[in-house]
């Protein structure tokens, strides 16, 4: 019996922060054999600090920039699973560099459990530095659901394990089903 086919580009990983990018793609990375990257810890690594630092010193149009510069070295990069920041598609022209052949996959959860998630995170989320992060996140999705709808897939990850949305995630690699959860 032969393997399932996978897609021909890269797959990548979008929604809210907390929404378990990174998390889901090491292990789609590790299940479909393929490299893994993190966009923001590339970034860190290239320019020799965290992204909330970036951030305060050079705002997030430079670093969004960086983002797009990065993007446009993968598409000519071998198929990798992607993660990059959640902000990553308001960018029009980098989803645009990605495919086809790539994938896009939202991993959707409300701003509500991006919150819990985030609260229990070490990770510091600069665009939720606010007096208010609530209303900032309820923002960012409002902002943000019109373009997390282009992608190609969705996974609903509010009521899935971290296993089943790799199991998820792995399925539409091979299959290409719309929406799961």
């Amino acid at each position: 019996m032969t393997a399932p086919r996978q897609i021909d580009g890269h797959l990548i990983l979008v929604g809210l922060p907390g929404a378990g990018k990174s998390t889901v793609g090491r292990a789609v990375a590790r299940r479909l054999g393929r490299p893994f990257l993190d966009f923001d810890l590339e970034i860190e690594r290239r320019v020799g600090c965290t992204v909330a630092r970036y951030f305060a010193r050079h705002g997030e149009q430079a670093f969004r920039a960086l983002e797009v510069a990065l993007t446009r070295e993968l598409a000519a990069a071998p198929p990798m699973v992607l993660s990059p920041g959640g902000g990553w598609v308001t960018n029009p022209e980098v989803m645009a560099l990605l495919r086809p052949p790539g994938k896009i996959v939202h991993l959707r959860l409300s701003p509500e459990a991006a919150m819990r998630r985030i609260s229990r995170s070490r990770n510091i989320r600069p665009l939720l530095q606010e007096a208010d992060p609530r209303a900032k996140m309820e923002h960012l999705w409002e902002a943000r659901r019109p373009l997390y709808n282009a992608a190609d897939a969705v996974v609903d990850v509010e009521s899935l394990t971290s296993q089943q949305v790799t199991d998820s995630v792995v399925q539409l690699a091979h299959e290409g089903t719309p929406e799961v959860g």
